[in-house]
């Protein structure tokens, strides 16, 4: 399986790092590696989670508020979206 991210998700990613580590020195790090373990447990089984939307899948970042929304095409997984969980649902949809 190859990862391919969406070039909006890679920036809510560095965004929500960055937030992080504003908050605490080394939080971003820990932030980073538990989207990490998400994106690990994609790869494990990417029909595994939750269907959120159409095609669309959701895995749930631990410890963070966030969501990795993602789907699955042959043996690409396309990630469109690291999603506060607190941000309007959609505002992603236009990604696809």
């Amino acid at each position: 399986m190859t990862f391919d991210f969406h070039p909006e998700a890679l920036a809510e990613l560095s965004h929500a790092a960055g937030y992080y580590a504003e908050q605490s020195p080394g939080l971003e790090l820990r932030f980073l590696a538990e989207v990490d373990r998400a994106i690990d447990r994609i790869a494990d089984n990417p029909k595994q989670w939750r269907i959120f939307t159409g095609s669309v899948r959701r895995v749930l970042v631990h410890v963070f508020p966030f969501g990795v929304l993602y789907t699955v095409q042959n043996d690409t997984i396309t990630v469109f979206a690291v999603m506060h969980l607190s941000r309007e649902p959609g505002y992603w949809k236009s990604r696809r």
